[in-house]
C-alpha cells in the first residue's frame, strides 16, 4: 500500500480504544496482467480471504450494494457489535471486488457510498469511520453534526 494509505490507516486506528481494537490483516492481491484470469484472480483471493477471517468471527462485506448507513446508524451497529460477544470481520475486496463466495459468508453488507472507491482509499475511510462511529458512541467531540 502506497504511504498515505498506511499513514491514513494508522491515524484513525491508533485511537481506537482497546475495547474497540481494530487488527488490520492484508492479503496480497494475485499479480494481474492484460492476460490475467480475473475470475480465477477473484476466486483465489477470496480463499485467501475467508482462510483469514477468525472462526466465529461474523462477516461483514463491504460492498457498493449493501445497506447504506449514516455516521448514527453505524454507531448503533458499532454498539451491537461490541455487546454481541463475537468478533467482526470487515471484509474490503480487491481492485474486482469480492466473490459471490464472500458476500454469501456474510452477515451483513454495508455499503460507504454509491460511488466505486479503490480499494486503498475504502481502508482510509473505514478506519475513520469506525473512529467517528465510536466518537458517536461515546459523546467525543470528533463527531460534529
Amino acid at each position: 500500500m502506497p504511504t498515505w494509505v498506511q499513514q491514513g490507516t494508522t491515524e484513525y486506528l491508533k485511537r481506537m480504544p482497546h475495547q474497540c481494537r481494530v487488527k488490520l490483516i492484508e492479503i496480497i492481491p494475485a499479480k494481474r496482467t492484460k492476460n490475467s484470469n480475473i475470475k480465477r484472480i477473484i476466486t483465489d483471493e477470496s480463499t485467501r480471504l475467508l482462510a483469514a477471517v477468525p472462526k466465529n468471527n461474523k462477516i461483514v462485506a463491504l460492498d457498493v450494494k449493501g445497506n447504506a448507513w449514516s455516521t448514527e446508524q453505524l454507531a448503533v451497529k458499532m454498539a451491537d457489535w461490541m455487546t454481541s460477544g463475537q468478533d467482526i470481520a470487515l471484509l474490503i475486496g480487491g481492485a474486482e471486488g469480492l466473490s459471490q463466495d464472500c458476500l454469501n459468508a456474510a452477515q451483513q453488507r454495508w455499503s460507504l457510498s454509491a460511488l466505486t472507491f479503490p480499494h486503498p482509499l475504502v481502508r482510509v475511510i473505514l478506519a475513520e469511520q469506525l473512529y467517528r462511529g465510536w466518537s458517536v458512541l461515546n459523546g467525543h467531540p470528533y463527531h460534529r453534526e
